[in-house]
């Protein structure tokens, strides 16, 4: 075969022409020419048998074509050009012409693989995109403790879930399940398998890896696949029929609340096209700056990181009553190529991430020593929590998850601080403390009354106002009023927006203020039932900030709003948060009636030394005491708490609410409130606002009497010098008043709460201060050299003066602990 070269033969010397007559040297440069000549005719004809990858960096000596799709295909031959997919999988030209080729066999195979993915995807469906989701071969790793070895399956075998859980070396999975011999694991693994783990392999790859059949199909069908993590070619990924991309995008853009057939409503964990504003949701096509920080080698292209994150949450909330482990993700992995083998190994990293910052494996899981969430690295800690309340207990329940040594020393003779229900009452828990969940999508108590099967009970919207006397109050006027009442909010909002901490002003009288103004100006007069309902409104505001509107700044008042927050449904817990309280204690350390009084910090290690003078150390310390503690300096640090932070921790405001119930002989008010779940007070005047504004049934089914109420704002120091017989007397006359056209009985039994003279409690939950601040929640919040750290309601700038935000404040100090 003609080289490219024309050569000709030197003539022999003729006899005239001595040797004597030619340069000394001539014949020595004739061998070495004719010796160069020969060698470049081997390298020709090595290149002509051989060529190397032309993708630089790639480590390929002699590629092999892993698609023998063409009738000539080069296997590990001969090809114009090798077409790289990574370091260790290569198609040769010929099987490219075999599929791109119009007049070629496979062309119609690769054209209709092509529709498919232009129907349904959004990445170019090129002939590598193709090879990688078609043609490439499976790899699945033998399930034998003893083994673990990769093996690569021939082509025509589909890998699915149940072959991924069960496989094991030598397996025939063509037709019958019988192993080829004994020892198939003694089988070297292929050398490529080795170099997959190595950074320089996952730089040389061409396209990230896309998953068949994800378990997060479901809940992303509104996004195109391949952003999501997804290979467009598979059913579960597929469109709507019969539309463009734009059209399908724009008609599932109208579906936020997209939810999985047989899962909980409440768990919606990826935010829909356009969607915002919604609590603990993650978008499925782009990194979180914490995810970004933990794994900067996905900023470039963060597709294998987000199919593998996605996947992981999906199947966390398709059943999130057991721990999820490795081994029960792998099996959903289902992605052609060696790059398979670096997403079963990236997804431990991520898993192990995801459960460290409390995304999943969290709630009131609990497990054994040997089957601690986290790698035992991580267990080398040991930490001591201060307060037994739904913040200490969630860290110590995270904890203890992943394998680090905790105790809680708690003051009290009881756990639950804030949380704390009445079970005395007939048939009905009745929560002293909190017992509403707001907004219950994605909140972490709607995923722990999962776990344990509990039913949470919406509240409905009804909500009649009665004035004293007995009359229901027209809705109209309740629509107005509380139309005005929002105005002047609006109004707040807009006064704040160049404020300054210095040029803040107490809620109450900013709210006062522009209430006169705009009768001023407007010339409108309110009549006086108008007045008593704006009344009930004003009342209503401060038990959502747990003080008279006095103390509370009208620039920050709801500072955590700018955050998304909780969506959905407001649930009355009828079982009582010490349901999940008690699950989130079972087997942990607890210590009751160990008040401490002082943490040193000055040293290695952290000595804390209760009240009965025992010493404790601990490397590292969580505080969850209340703030009002905080603040009366309950507990002594040494070195003592910096001035910033004591700053801070005065700058927000301790919050006082008390309840009141009573369980009466019959239902007297149900004739009149109609299966509403609560109903409203209207306050005779400005004096009595906040005393008993709101009466909630306490049993949605109708079968038990029992009413509890609020007491807020002014009205919380109204009955602090009362007994509880003289509280009682007040609200009875309040109730025989709403409702005076029939006979109120007495109750039969009644509790009246004390929060502000508990003194290992005082208050229900903080608010912010006026010359206050919300950054005030992060600075509480910030540890102390990495060895002492604080959670609680008033460290949750998100989420402040709920069960929740304390749960999860706990959850993100253990995930702190954990990483240090």
């Amino acid at each position: 075969m003609s080289t490219g070269r024309v050569r000709t033969k030197k003539k022999a010397c003729s006899s005239d022409q001595s040797p004597d007559n030619l340069p000394l040297r001539s014949s020595g440069r004739q061998v070495k020419k004719k010796a160069a000549e020969a060698a470049d005719d081997d390298d020709e004809a090595s290149e002509k048998k051989y060529r190397k990858c032309e993708k630089a960096g790639c480590t390929a000596t002699c590629p092999v074509c892993f698609a023998s799709a063409a009738e000539r295909c080069a296997k590990n031959g001969y090809t114009s050009r090798w077409y790289h997919l990574s370091c260790g999988e290569h198609f040769c030209n010929e099987c490219f012409d075999h599929y791109y080729r119009s007049h070629k066999d496979g062309y119609e195979k690769y054209t209709a693989w092509k529709r498919i993915w232009t129907s349904n995807g959004k990445s170019e469906p090129s002939p590598k995109a193709f090879m990688a989701d078609q043609q490439l071969p499976y790899w699945v790793q033998c399930t034998k403790p003893d083994c673990g070895k990769w093996r690569q399956l021939t082509k025509e075998i589909q890998l699915t879930p149940q072959i991924a859980k069960t496989y094991r070396c030598g397996m025939k999975l063509n037709n019958s399940t019988k192993t080829e011999g004994s020892d198939q694991c003694s089988m070297p693994e292929d050398l490529r398998v080795a170099e997959v783990s190595d950074h320089w392999w996952y730089s040389m790859l061409i396209l990230p890896p896309l998953l068949k059949d994800s378990v997060a199909a479901p809940f992303l069908a509104a996004y195109y696949p391949d952003c999501v993590g997804m290979s467009p070619s598979c059913t579960s990924t597929n469109r709507l029929p019969g539309e463009s991309n734009l059209v399908k995008l724009e008609h599932l853009k109208s579906v936020p609340n997209l939810t999985v057939a047989g899962m909980n409503k409440y768990f919606q964990p990826f935010y829909q096209p356009n969607e915002c504003g919604k609590a603990l949701c993650v978008r499925p096509d782009v990194m979180e700056l914490d995810e970004l920080y933990e794994f900067p080698e996905y900023s470039r292209d963060p597709t294998m990181y987000l199919a593998l994150r996605n996947l992981i949450l999906a199947l966390w909330y398709t059943n999130c009553k057991e721990a999820l482990t490795p081994q029960k993700c792998i099996h959903h992995i289902i992605v052609r190529g060696l790059v398979r083998i670096r997403c079963v190994r990236e997804m431990e990293r991520i898993l192990y991430f995801m459960t460290r910052k409390g995304l999943i494996n969290t709630g009131i899981l609990s497990v054994s020593p040997d089957q601690y969430l986290l790698p035992k690295e991580y267990h080398n800690k040991s930490v001591i929590i201060v307060g037994a309340g739904a913040a200490g207990l969630a860290a110590a329940r995270q904890l203890h998850n992943f394998g680090i040594k905790v105790i809680i020393l708690e003051a009290k003779d009881r756990i639950g601080g804030r949380v704390w229900d009445d079970k005395t009452f007939k048939g009905v828990t009745v929560g002293r403390g909190a017992q509403i969940v707001n907004g219950c999508v994605n909140n972490p108590m709607a995923l722990m009354c999962e776990q344990l099967g509990i039913k949470m009970h919406k509240l409905g919207e009804k909500c009649d106002l009665i004035q004293e006397g007995g009359r229901i109050t027209d809705p109209t006027i309740d629509k107005r009023m509380d139309f005005h009442f929002n105005a002047i909010l609006d109004v707040v909002s807009e006064w704040r927006k160049d404020k300054t901490q210095h040029q803040d002003v107490p809620l109450g009288e900013k709210i006062q203020e522009i209430y006169k103004a705009f009768i001023q100006e407007s010339g409108i007069q309110f009549s006086e039932l108008e007045e008593k309902v704006l009344q009930f409104h004003l009342s209503n505001l401060e038990y959502a900030c747990g003080s008279n509107l006095s103390q509370v700044s009208a620039r920050s008042w709801d500072h955590n709003e700018f955050f998304a927050q909780f969506a959905g449904d407001h649930t009355l817990l009828t079982v009582g948060y010490s349901t999940v309280i008690d699950k989130l204690a079972e087997g942990l350390d607890i210590r009751l009636n160990f008040p401490v009084q002082s943490i040193d910090y000055s040293g290695e290690e952290v000595q804390i030394v209760t009240a009965d003078g025992t010493v404790w150390t601990t490397q590292k310390v969580l505080v969850t005491v209340p703030l009002a503690l905080l603040q009366k300096n309950a507990i002594q640090f040494n070195p003592p708490l910096s001035e910033k932070k004591i700053k801070a921790i005065h700058s927000l405001g301790a919050g006082v609410i008390e309840k009141i119930a009573l369980q009466f002989p019959y239902r007297f008010w149900d004739s009149k409130i109609q299966g509403a779940d609560f109903f409203g007070h209207v306050p005779p005047n400005s004096s009595q606002r906040g005393l008993f504004s709101v009466f909630y049934d306490m049993d949605p089914e109708g079968k038990q009497s029992i009413l509890m109420s609020v007491v807020t704002g002014d009205a919380v120091t109204t009955i602090k010098n009362l007994d509880d017989k003289q509280v009682l007397q007040q609200c009875m006359t309040v109730l025989r008043e709403l409702f005076k056209e029939q006979e109120v009985p007495d109750p039969v039994k009644f509790f009246v709460t004390r929060w502000s003279n508990d003194p290992w409690l005082q208050m229900a939950y903080s608010f912010v201060k006026t010359g206050g601040s919300g950054e005030a929640y992060d600075i509480i919040a910030e540890d102390i050299q990495g060895k002492v750290f604080f959670a609680g309601e008033a460290t949750n700038r998100h989420f402040p003066q709920t069960v929740t935000g304390a749960y999860l404040s706990g959850v993100r100090e253990a995930s702190k602990i954990a990483a240090y």
